[in-house]
């Protein structure tokens, strides 16, 4: 299996657009997973949890959209089988089996898009707020192996995401520093080259301005961590919203 990032934007982009529509014809392109692991920026907390629901929910964590989001159900399955590789793949890192979560919008505002059906089952994987990039982009190594049991690993996320920018970008502003950044981090992602991306700190007043908080950036740690050596690498929805939030995403792998 590939392994992908999705910039998934707005929680708006589950209702259509261009952006979802990129999302179902990649999900036509792909081979089927047997199952999906996501890491989404949305469940950031201080642990590492793996939802272990036969089950879950569908979690609307937002406020003040339009109903027709709330009323979105993703009733995709859970994966017991799966909760125990992952966990044994990741061990001796304790992994909580976490049965309160669910999917939240970054996972399933695009997933419903890519595999519409739900018939896929859908596991949530946390982000350990208290970890550096380098733990993350491990977790990702270990978590490769999964790609050729059938399972696609997906992070979603934004690698810029500024929303005080973003707000102020409502105008029509443009943000050169997003931009540029965007257009950094997938020449880095072309040419291989994973440290700079990992300490990304070291990018610069770019970086620092296109990530102030880390939990949108760190998934794709995970995604280049469980990139194989010879996997290509195809961009797709390369595009700024509200001069402060790349929609950019990436596949790794045989579907590249």
């Amino acid at each position: 299996m590939p392994a992908l990032f999705v910039g998934h934007g707005s929680p708006m982009n589950a209702l259509g657009g261009d952006y979802a529509q990129v999302w179902r014809e990649l999900g036509a392109a792909l081979p089927r997973p047997k199952a999906i692991l996501c890491i989404s920026a949305h469940w950031y907390v201080e642990e590492t949890a793996i939802t272990a629901m036969s089950a879950p929910r569908t979690i609307h964590d937002f406020y003040g959209f339009p109903q027709p989001l709330y009323d979105i159900q993703y009733p995709a399955p859970g994966d017991a089988r799966l909760v125990e590789r992952v966990t044994r793949l990741l061990a001796p890192l304790p992994v909580r089996h976490d049965h309160d979560w669910g999917l939240d919008h970054g996972a399933w505002s695009v997933l419903m898009h890519m595999f519409p059906d739900a018939d896929i089952p859908v596991l949530q994987l946390s982000i350990d707020l208290r970890q550096p990039p380098a733990f993350h982009y491990e977790l990702g190594r270990k978590l490769a192996e999964l790609r050729d049991e059938g399972v696609l690993i997906v992070g979603s996320g934004d690698w810029v995401h500024n929303l005080r920018a973003a707000f102020r970008g409502q105008g029509g502003e443009r943000h050169d520093w997003a931009e540029r950044f965007n257009e950094t981090v997938k020449d880095l992602i072309a040419r291989g080259d994973h440290a700079p991306l990992i300490d990304w700190m070291s990018l610069g007043q770019d970086a620092r301005l296109s990530i102030p908080t880390d939990e949108h950036y760190l998934p794709l740690l995970y995604v280049l961590g469980a990139q194989g050596r010879d996997d290509k690498v195809r961009f797709f929805n390369d595009a700024i919203e509200l001069g402060a939030i790349s929609m950019t995403g990436v596949v790794v792998g045989k579907a590249a």
